[in-house]
């Protein structure tokens, strides 16, 4: 097992804690330097993940780190989205149309965030679902800008004279985006901001107690998730081609929720983790549905059943999600062949803070 002794502040907030973390991330940097090899089906993929990642390090940021539920972010992408494929038919250039996507959502984020301040648990929740039923109605109706049900076709991405024309292209500039913002949001919770994300998610009796500004500090997680969300919808609606209100309904919003739980709350890898889950998993049932009884495979709604049944199992036995998981096996593999089995049972009595990773 590998222990650090550290002896300046440089060393403890450093991003690579050791050579060990530079080597495998080096190795998944060049892993994934190396993806357009592949198919272009599986490359079409990786760039859904990439999206969703980045969908899910805004979510974590908000649900993860501050303690605020949301189960309508599905309107921050639609308004990502739309307001990217509005500018893109304007002629609007790519990078002042991504910037303005990102900041109407983190807008409409503030928008929410304001009302909601007073409301947490079951009630925030259902808040952000009327939002998001509302944003939806929004886009139905307002036909002059969005043609309603009839959608809108987004153009393809160009800057200046260079066309993202090809599926490795995007692949690139996705994979761009979510690795600036998985790096930006990593300083921002060293920073006292972050900080102060993690102490109202712990408590905001104490938080409060230590000078942290509530009402700003939600409303601006709820700004910055939103603003992820918002340029990630950007890029989802460049992928898609095409883009029509139902795609941004409840159930989208939904999976997104269940993205970072299953994946891990409270990490950043689990945003990424659960990106891949929520990706992959469709794509198993589908092989799986050829090899199922008849009475069972080609029954309707068997997709939201397989990831509800499968949100209520980590829920009973993995509330830390994929990523929990993961460290546990690696715990057991570090400590082999002393491994204590009350060790993750001991863990779960420590504050949140003290397992911020």
């Amino acid at each position: 097992m590998r222990f650090i002794f550290k002896t300046t502040y440089e060393q403890d907030i450093r991003l690579v804690k050791h050579g060990g973390q530079a080597f495998w991330y080096g190795l998944l940097g060049l892993a994934l330097a190396a993806a357009p090899l592949l198919p272009e089906y599986y490359l079409s993929q990786l760039t859904f993940v990439c999206i969703y990642a980045l969908v899910g390090v805004g979510l974590m940021l908000l649900t993860g780190y501050t303690g605020q539920i949301s189960l309508g972010h599905a309107a921050f992408l639609a308004v990502g989205a739309y307001t990217e494929a509005v500018l893109q038919a304007k002629g609007v250039p790519f990078g002042v149309s991504l910037l303005a996507a990102g900041a109407l959502a983190g807008l409409a984020g503030i928008v929410i965030g304001l009302p909601a301040l007073r409301l947490t648990g079951i009630y925030l929740a259902i808040a952000t679902i009327a939002f998001g039923f509302s944003v939806q109605e929004v886009l139905t109706r307002w036909e002059s800008v969005t043609r309603g049900n009839s959608g809108i076709t987004v153009k393809s991405i160009s800057v200046g004279w260079f066309q993202f024309d090809a599926e490795w292209k995007l692949y690139y500039l996705t994979l761009g985006m979510l690795l600036i913002s998985i790096l930006a949001i990593l300083n921002l919770l060293r920073a006292p901001t972050g900080r102060a994300f993690v102490a109202i998610r712990d408590s905001e009796i104490s938080a409060q107690s230590m000078g942290i500004h509530l009402a700003r500090t939600k409303t601006t997680a709820f700004a910055l998730s939103a603003a992820l969300t918002g340029i990630a919808g950007a890029l989802y609606a460049h992928k898609l081609v095409f883009i029509s209100p139902e795609q941004f309904g409840i159930l989208l919003s939904i999976e997104l929720a269940m993205m970072i739980f299953i994946g891990g709350i409270g990490s950043l890898h689990g945003a990424v983790y659960g990106a891949v889950f929520l990706i992959a998993l469709p794509q198993l049932i589908a092989v799986m549905k050829d090899h199922l009884p008849a009475a069972i495979g080609h029954q309707t709604g068997l997709e939201p059943t397989v990831f509800g049944l499968i949100m209520v199992l980590v829920i009973l036995f993995e509330p830390l999600g994929i990523y929990g998981r993961w460290l546990k096996v690696r715990y057991y593999l570090e400590t082999f062949p002393l491994y204590k089995k009350d060790s993750f049972r001991r863990q779960k009595t420590f504050m949140k803070s003290e397992r911020l990773r």
